[in-house]
């Protein structure tokens, strides 16, 4: 299937209840349905980053893809990246359903899914399937693969948790999150004041320091001091870049749909200004010292650009995507690369925290 004919059935997915939607859509994924889109990205948007090669700035945002089921048929869409997880040590089914919410007339979703997933082995296991033994990670998929880690809502231990669950992927994998931040984990959040993810990274740098490169996921909740504090902490620790943000527990004003008032964290459209203004704190304090990934409320060409501008290296999506598609890539692609004329720049790499200059 061509991925404007996958678009093209949008509209249906969009008439079933949202989750039983996007598991659908992660079947049809994983039988290959979406097809492959074929066009080369143009090699002014190619980055270097983290220590690999990416084609295009675009990746795909930890959470679409929670088991590692469809890393290689997304791959195949022309992001630049795919990222799959959040995976626990242990499976588990997160909270009651309704859990996921379309906020329709604001392009934005809540959601309170609660880190379910099936657990390490399975997700390890799929990992592993990616390659043959000693052939890059990144090689066969054709694009680098991320591993998204955090931890159960239960019997959670941290500081054991994430060097254990660190060393079983950093095998299989091209770069890991430590997840940090996700509102729908009880006491999750508190994992990032200076102390606890401090204790956290140490203990990840003892039990594992040969690994792949190492970022954390933040909340773009956090006050302007506190971005700084997990800056200060994640120089001080090893930590090699940050993901600015993860969804957001505000409603901003002017939220049309009835469904605002339902609990969780709210991502898309009306995340973009939080989260445009938390990455811009984080790359002003990191002064180029990390590598940041921007993420949160992206949907167009000059979305893209404005992040890489204020800092980051790559940007993630995800609530656009559930939105329209496998066609939205070569489209913002596409708006990529005419923000990029209209402002003057001749790569994307030159556009790299242009606006911190």
């Amino acid at each position: 299937m061509h991925p404007a004919l996958a678009s093209a059935l949008m509209p249906l997915l969009r008439r079933m209840d949202p989750e039983d939607a996007h598991n659908l859509a992660i079947a049809a994924l994983a039988r290959g349905l979406a097809g492959r889109h074929r066009a080369a990205p143009s090699p002014r948007l190619r980055v270097a980053a983290l220590g690999l090669e990416f084609a295009t700035p675009i990746g795909l945002a930890a959470g679409f893809d929670k088991n590692a089921r469809a890393i290689r048929p997304l791959a195949a869409l022309g992001f630049g990246f795919v990222e799959a997880g959040t995976v626990t040590p242990r499976p588990q089914a997160g909270n009651p359903r309704p859990r996921l919410f379309r906020l329709a007339e604001d392009r934005a979703v809540i959601n309170r899914m609660g880190f379910n997933n099936e657990g390490l082995d399975a997700f390890v296991g799929r990992l592993a399937a990616l390659r043959p033994a000693g052939v890059p990670v990144g090689v066969p998929v054709g694009v680098p693969v991320g591993a998204n880690v955090g931890i159960n809502k239960d019997g959670a231990d941290p500081e054991r948790d994430y060097p254990a669950l660190i060393a079983a992927v950093a095998p299989h994998c091209d770069y890991i999150v430590i997840n940090v931040s996700s509102p729908n984990t009880p006491g999750l959040r508190d994992l990032q004041s200076e102390a606890r993810l401090r204790a956290i990274l140490e203990a990840v740098a003892a039990a594992v320091p040969q690994r792949p490169k190492l970022l954390v996921k933040v909340a773009p909740d956090l006050s302007d001091e506190g971005l700084c504090q997990v800056v200060d902490t994640a120089l001080a620790t090893g930590v090699d870049g940050l993901i600015v943000s993860n969804t957001t527990i505000s409603r901003p004003p002017g939220l049309r749909s009835p469904q605002v008032t339902q609990a969780g964290g709210l991502s898309g459209v009306p995340l973009r200004p939080l989260a445009q203004q938390a990455l811009l704190t984080v790359a002003r304090h990191a002064a180029g010292r990390l590598v940041l990934i921007g993420v949160g409320g992206i949907s167009t060409g000059a979305d893209i650009l404005a992040r890489i501008r204020a800092g980051a290296s790559l940007v993630q999506i995800y609530t656009a995507f559930s939105y329209e598609g496998p066609a939205l890539i070569p489209r913002l692609g596409r708006e990529l690369l005419a923000a990029m004329d209209q402002q003057g720049f001749a790569t994307i790499a030159d556009a790299i925290g242009a606006d911190l200059k």
